[in-house]
């Protein structure tokens, strides 16, 4: 949603691709506003409405004047102590947490959280950004990768160490499978190609962190040797995180600068 939103706001693309990429994610995407005051200012539905459809809701932030945005969107995903790229305290930022994603429209002043209501059915909410939103934390996508390889390197090693899933047979194929069930991304064009090498490098070792993180059969590993693993693992969810951010600020940046030049 973040990519496309930018992509569709700076005139790279039209609104059918945009709704059509976000279909593996769910065949219906329906939006509501956070409370009253929100819904007189968007537009939008409140809270005790009726759903409305993305195709309402990217007319409302056009109308708002999101063309003109300076970063259109701006990914959030959160962890427990990694609270990154959320503005103050307020109702965006604790439904981000809660949910761990969510897409902030800095200029704005507005945050959409997404819900998974049912296998068929997302729910985006449009809460309000109160006060001043933080410059996003600027992280080079060299850099991010580096440090995702870095993290792996590391990450094995300790793993390794540990014996993890030395003992549990057809590890490879629980990553497969779990890249092969995860929604088919669609990209715009112009996505630029190093997003896109980044974005799959952090699919594929989100993949690898959830098998890594399932217990052997029979529990055999120790309490200890679990709370090891969980400490070996969490720096490379966060390098994940901070590479899926720096990979979609990339692109980002990449529609912003191309408005006006469609």
């Amino acid at each position: 949603m973040t990519v496309w939103l930018s992509a569709w706001l700076s005139g790279a693309t039209g609104l059918d691709h945009v709704l059509d990429a976000l279909e593996p994610w769910g065949e219906a995407h329906d939006v509501l506003t956070a409370d009253e005051p929100t819904a007189t200012a968007t537009g939008l539905p409140g809270p005790t409405d009726r759903p409305t459809s993305v195709t309402f809701l990217l007319a409302a932030l056009r109308r708002m004047g999101g063309q003109q945005t300076r970063t259109p969107a701006r990914l959030v995903l959160t962890a427990p102590g990694d609270i990154r790229g959320l503005p103050g305290p307020g109702q965006f930022s604790r439904a981000a947490i809660d949910a761990g994603e969510g897409v902030l429209l800095a200029d704005l002043g507005y945050g959409m959280v997404p819900a998974a209501l049912s296998d068929r059915l997302v729910r985006w909410t449009v809460h309000p950004v109160a006060g001043l939103v933080p410059g996003e934390e600027h992280t080079p996508l060299r850099e991010a990768e580096h440090a995702l390889r870095e993290q792996v390197r590391r990450s094995a090693a300790i793993l390794a160490s540990l014996g993890v899933a030395r003992h549990r047979p057809g590890v490879r194929e629980e990553i497969a499978d779990s890249l092969r069930s995860r929604p088919r991304s669609l990209w715009p064009d112009g996505m630029p190609p190093g997003s896109l090498r980044v974005l799959q490098n952090a699919d594929e070792l989100s993949a690898i962190l959830t098998a890594a993180s399932v217990d052997e059969p029979g529990g055999a590993l120790s309490a200890s040797a679990a709370s090891a693993r969980g400490e070996a693992l969490r720096p490379l969810a966060t390098a994940v995180r901070v590479a899926r951010r720096a990979a979609v600020a990339e692109a980002v940046r990449a529609f912003a600068g191309s408005a006006g030049r469609h």
